[in-house]
């Protein structure tokens, strides 16, 4: 793999590995094909690490479900210390491969992100209200690594904020890794300006301040600070709404430039994206045509017009 691919975590189940309990797998095309040659993915299957075998009788959460037992369903086996000594231990190794995400396996008592069914001791209907074992001590110990499961990735909005975050913390780590200064930080933050922008106008407002500010403060204080908001704030989806702010915002860097007709055809093709009949791509393609024709370099430096390789298709559904 090469060094500038990023390196994401991801259940071992979704590469095609034959690990889960009934021998088989859970393929998942997108991850493998799509996303694949720009990853470097670090698999993980809680359950085979920890020493169980393929196949094996297959377990779910029972009890409390912020703090469930691990139970076989028809022998009720107790797996509960055995998942937690091994999630524990796999997170500290975790720590030394420099993740930038992580894509978990739904539903799975292990590593379900969420929704994942608990049931009573009592018996009755699951609720699903649960979360993997090690899905729970992989985000409590990484709260601002981007998180997702492969059943919500086939959501596109999901999709594509997902990975646009795992790019924007992949972009943060390889500017830590060069010791940055502050002038690093502020060039880091005007290039992810509008980005952030639409993810979350309250956010944008806030990095801008802080950046600022920056050279008052010690500089790993300020960068804890600023990866905290960046991620908090671009959790956030960035909404039809949202992107149409962007959009016109961007149009005000052309006033002086666009011709009557051009301006004309932008502001119905942004309205056209705001009313569902266009995808994002379509606006952000003229845009970046006008940004090489008139001669942009503030805006050529965006990720905003460009956040992910184009190959992956993410802004055609959205």
């Amino acid at each position: 793999m090469h060094e500038d691919r990023i390196r994401l975590g991801i259940s071992t189940c979704l590469l095609g590995e034959k690990v889960r309990y009934d021998g088989q797998h859970k393929y998942d095309r997108f991850l493998v094909e799509m996303l694949g040659p720009y990853v470097e993915y670090v698999p993980v299957c809680p359950e085979v690490e920890s020493g169980l075998p393929i196949p094996r009788e297959a377990m779910r959460l029972v009890g409390d479900p912020q703090n469930p037992k691990l139970l076989t369903t028809k022998t009720g086996i107790d797996h509960t210390d055995r998942m937690l000594n091994f999630s524990r231990k796999k997170i500290k190794d975790i720590h030394k491969e420099h993740l930038c995400g992580f894509v978990f396996k739904s539903k799975s008592p292990s590593s379900g992100m969420e929704r994942v069914r608990v049931y009573s001791e009592k018996g009755g209907a699951a609720q699903k209200n649960g979360v993997g074992m090690f899905a729970r001590e992989f985000m409590n110990s990484f709260p601002l690594l981007p998180v997702e499961e492969d059943g919500r990735l086939n959501d596109p909005l999901l999709r594509e904020n997902f990975i646009e975050r795992i790019f924007i913390m992949h972009r943060w780590q390889q500017m830590i890794n060069n010791r940055p200064k502050v002038g690093e930080l502020v060039k880091f933050h005007t290039k992810h300006k509008l980005l952030i922008m639409a993810h979350s106008p309250e956010h944008y407002r806030v990095l801008g301040k802080l950046v600022a500010d920056a050279a008052k403060f010690p500089f790993d204080e300020i960068a804890e600070k600023y990866l905290t908001l960046l991620m908090e704030g671009t959790k956030r989806i960035a909404t039809r709404r949202k992107h149409q702010n962007v959009l016109l915002h961007i149009l005000g860097y052309f006033k002086k430039d666009l011709t009557s007709d051009e301006k004309a055809e932008l502001l119905e093709i942004i309205e056209q994206f705001k009313t569902e009949h266009l995808p994002l791509i379509v606006p952000i393609t003229l845009i970046n045509h006008y940004v090489r024709k008139y001669d942009k370099p503030y805006l050529a430096e965006q990720y905003y017009l460009n956040p992910h390789p184009k190959e992956l298709n993410l802004r055609n559904h959205c």
